[in-house]
């Protein structure tokens, strides 16, 4: 009999997938983006069927990673899980779905989504989310869009069977030559920067790059990667554009001294000669437990979310001072919990206390600080983790527990109207 009943809950959360009940229903209180500000956030495009889920073995229920939200489970007293999305388990590759993702953003003053691209073994992976999802929502044109190429190797960690020891072993490994760049990347890369909603920095499109160590990697050294950026250009220029504008993520560590991350003229340059060589124009971050980790993980007691405000917000001026020659645009994250990656392992570290109010005030930080250190000849841009980071406790949307705070909190901050719905359910 509790098999049956499983299996009833499974039937009805990949319905779910499909469509959710008001998928129907317009969004309320549309309003403009505030004036001098853009706010992006990450989109994790993983919550939709995509065929290269079986060649990982993973998501049988073919809803995606939507399979490891539901099937989370509390770890210890007051360990809120399974997190509940308030819109349901919605299929990210239905523009329907996608159309409402978009009136509420808007709505509440986020107005770019930054969209994690993949590629592996010669093939794209998750570009349903932003393809058919995306870019076939009525209302697309509304929003700004970006990439965010997401060039990291692809461990074992997304499938929840694996546990703490296996985690990361790699499956996918996220090389690409020089050759397979110019071949097949910079023609799809252009191909987007074509759409009339792609955001551009003073006519450039935005090409974010995730790793710029497995870039070169890759590519076998610097000047590699020098002449990639150059082709990508060039394609871009003949679209009719001003050339690409190059973001990278932060933290770029130490590359080592081989030969791969020489420059002409230095065989033992630094970070910040490689980016500037490579001609990345402007920095900011993914996450912020990308920068504290060692941190996070070593706090006994768990790290409040509160102190994970200040602590990341006082590190804007270091990466400013570390990268001079671009633009830092800050980031605020929503906090952190992995574990419904992790149901084999006993705990994941996370950060605790998730709070909407201490979000807002990190995302005024974020302004105070972008009013008072971003260039003229820069946006105002503010980058944020993320729209629907559920399977790491970073999620815009509105859930069962905050229903709409987290999204009212970015509309007090940056939205017209202050609120993009009510903050009940």
């Amino acid at each position: 009999m509790k098999r049956l009943s499983a299996l009833f809950a499974i039937a009805a959360v990949v319905a779910g997938c499909a469509s959710s009940p008001d998928a129907q229903k317009p969004a309320a209180d549309i309003a403009s983006v505030s004036k001098g500000y853009d706010v992006a956030a990450y989109v994790w495009p993983a919550y939709h069927p995509e065929p290269r889920w079986k060649e990982l073995g993973i998501f049988p229920h073919g809803c995606g990673e939507w399979q490891n939200v539901y099937e989370a489970t509390p770890k210890f007293k007051g360990h809120k899980q399974p997190i509940v999305p308030l819109w349901g388990y919605e299929n990210e590759a239905n523009p329907v779905a996608v159309a409402r993702k978009i009136d509420a953003a808007l709505a509440a003053g986020v107005n770019v989504f930054i969209y994690d691209w993949y590629w592996y073994g010669g093939r794209p992976f998750l570009e349903g989310a932003l393809n058919d999802g995306f870019l076939k929502a009525p209302n697309n044109e509304r929003m700004k869009f970006c990439l965010m190429w997401a060039n990291h190797d692809v461990p074992k960690l997304w499938d929840n069977k694996v546990g703490e020891k296996h985690k990361y072993d790699i499956v996918w490994s996220a090389d690409v030559s020089y050759e397979e760049f110019v071949e097949k990347l910079v023609p799809r890369f252009v191909e987007y920067f074509k759409k009339p909603n792609y955001y551009k920095i003073n006519g450039k499109p935005v090409f974010s790059v995730y790793s710029v160590k497995v870039l070169i990697r890759g590519m076998g050294g610097c000047e590699n990667v020098k002449k990639a950026f150059a082709a990508l250009d060039r394609a871009a220029v003949d679209a009719g554009m001003k050339g690409v504008h190059y973001m990278a993520i932060c933290p770029i560590t130490d590359y080592g001294t081989g030969k791969s991350w020489s420059i002409p003229d230095n065989p033992k340059p630094t970070p910040r000669e490689i980016v500037k060589y490579l001609g990345f124009e402007s920095f900011t971050t993914y996450n912020w437990v990308g920068e504290r980790w060692n941190m996070m993980v070593n706090a006994k007691p768990e790290l409040k979310y509160g102190d994970f405000v200040d602590i990341s917000v006082n590190h804007f001026k270091t990466i400013a001072e570390r990268y001079p020659e671009g633009q830092f645009f800050p980031h605020v994250s929503i906090g952190w919990d992995n574990n419904p990656r992790f149901p084999a392992t006993d705990y994941s570290p996370r950060i605790d206390g998730q709070d909407p109010r201490e979000f807002e005030r990190a995302l005024r930080l974020a302004k105070a600080w972008a009013d008072e250190h971003i260039r003229p000849d820069m946006p105002k841009l503010i980058t944020l983790n993320a729209w629907n980071e559920w399977t790491e406790g970073c999620y815009l949307e509105p859930s069962k527990e905050f229903g709409y705070a987290y999204l009212n909190a970015v509309a007090r901050v940056f939205g017209d109207s202050g609120q993009a719905k009510p903050a009940g359910k």
